[in-house]
């Protein structure tokens, strides 16, 4: 009965019905469009503020309390991609390119899923630490190596050297804002959270959903795609992600995190990237299909994270805190 109150009260969020709205805005062959560079300036407020909002907590944490879920994010996002590289390469009989692609991006995080675990969380006025948006870096990007390094001998002189990769993991938008957010709100303190939060905390939530209504837009364009992925990618898209959150859970409470603070480190755990790693393997693996990794992030498991998944996160999270 309780996980079924935390659903209803997921799909009546503003920010799950802005995405539904996209997907029939789609549907019914609407004209509505974003006007070109909102979505890429509404990344860029999404991606700042988060970094931002997230310095500023981290810069009132004692290291004792932050080292433990560090080590547990660590070690999330270069085990998920190994795994998700094995299961795909032989149950699904994915060739090795398109496993590392897909592995990469199940590694990696969603910042959006991320940020609509947190207003879920703040909805039912649940508490969490206040340096998640820091696991939240630190887990974007080294998946993705782990996932290319698991084709590199594939890769040899081929165009997708590792210097581009690297300068594109290293030097794309969504680290730069994420990890600069973060500097900027560990040296500016709480005296700079005073300055931005009128900007980049208040409105926060009225832009995600704008974000969610484009990136409901875009779903809605995928979902054709659906009918060529196959069962094992839409399964897989669903169950790897559940697993990986159970497991998320699990170490949070073992790091020491709060029940609201494993809720999100599950989520974390089993949410699939759709801005840093599409643009890694675009150019480090152009041979694989972006019908698999895209269909599978955008199409499959982002949805279901935004419907069915985060309440089903917390259900997890309050049966493993008792």
């Amino acid at each position: 009965m309780e996980l079924t109150t935390s659903l209803l009260s997921n799909l009546q969020t503003p920010m799950f019905l802005a995405f539904f709205l996209g997907i029939l805005a789609t549907v019914i062959k609407s004209d509505l469009k974003f006007p070109d560079g909102m979505y890429t300036g509404l990344t860029i407020y999404l991606l700042l503020a988060i970094g931002m909002k997230g310095g500023v907590k981290l810069s009132q944490t004692p290291l004792e309390t932050f080292y433990k879920p560090a080590f547990a994010a660590m070690y999330l996002c270069i085990s998920i991609p190994v795994i998700a590289y094995f299961l795909l390469t032989k149950l699904g009989k994915y060739d090795m390119k398109n496993a590392a692609a897909l592995a990469a991006h199940y590694g990696s995080v969603s910042a959006v899923t991320f940020s609509e675990a947190l207003a879920f969380l703040d909805t039912l006025q649940i508490t969490y630490e206040g340096f998640m948006p820091s696991l939240l870096a630190i887990m974007e990007v080294p998946a993705i190596l782990v996932a290319l390094m698991l084709v590199k001998s594939k890769m040899k002189g081929e165009d997708g050297s590792w210097k581009k990769v690297l300068h594109e993991l290293f030097a794309g938008k969504g680290t730069v804002l994420l990890i600069g957010g973060l500097l900027i709100g560990i040296i500016s303190g709480k005296k700079g959270h005073e300055q931005f939060a009128p900007l980049f905390d208040v409105p926060f939530r009225g832009v995600l959903i704008l974000f969610l209504l484009e990136v409901g837009l875009v779903t809605g364009r995928r979902l054709g795609d659906l009918r060529t992925a196959g069962f094992f990618l839409i399964a897989f898209g669903i169950l790897f992600p559940i697993f990986n959150a159970f497991v998320g859970i699990l170490l949070g409470k073992l790091a020491g995190l709060s029940m609201g603070g494993a809720m999100v480190l599950g989520t974390l755990s089993g949410s699939a990237s759709y801005i840093a790693a599409p643009s890694a393997i675009r150019i480090a693996i152009p041979e694989a299909s972006p019908a698999y990794y895209l269909t599978a992030s955008l199409a499959i498991t982002f949805p279901f994270h935004l419907s069915l998944g985060i309440p089903l996160y917390l259900g997890f999270a309050k049966y493993i805190f008792g």
